[in-house]
């Protein structure tokens, strides 16, 4: 397999979003800082492996500039409802919470681009659950609850 060029965006994104991270984190205290530092290294680590796999990929088979296959099938007014709806999200979150909030932006999100409602169901229920489970039991982080409730 080629090589894409538009991969390189992808790596240097990703190594943003960990430099990011780190420096933020930076902020934090030292016991709060184990986790955060563990799930950047490992996506530092993974990142690091995609780019060592781009660069044998590009010496045995070629580069190709990967533009027409990225854009391929792309509809414009698909993304932008989808951007809308993030950022309606985001201030949803601040008056109704975030598990009401994130429910709802999933089921008009996988509702929009038309998932069977039995798929849409588990999704909801499950990422919730799993967010319950992770972050509010067993991290013990505070979610946003909301200015409303």
């Amino acid at each position: 397999m080629k090589m894409q060029k538009t991969d390189i965006g992808v790596v240097a994104f990703m190594y943003a979003v960990c430099g990011f991270f780190y420096a933020y984190s930076a902020k934090l205290s030292d016991t709060s800082r184990t986790y955060p530092k563990f799930t950047i290294a490992l996506l530092f680590f993974l990142t690091t492996f995609y780019l060592v796999q781009m660069i044998l990929n590009a010496r045995r088979h070629g580069v190709e500039s990967g533009v027409d296959t990225v854009f391929a099938g792309f509809k414009p007014v698909q993304f932008l409802v989808t951007l809308a709806m993030v950022i309606v999200y985001f201030f949803l979150m601040k008056y109704i919470g975030f598990f009401v909030s994130t429910t709802v932006f999933m089921l008009a999100c996988l509702l929009f681009l038309r998932v069977p409602i039995l798929a849409t169901i588990l999704s909801i229920v499950s990422i919730d659950l799993l967010i319950y489970l992770a972050f509010v039991l067993f991290l013990g982080v505070r979610l946003p609850a909301g200015i409303l409730f």
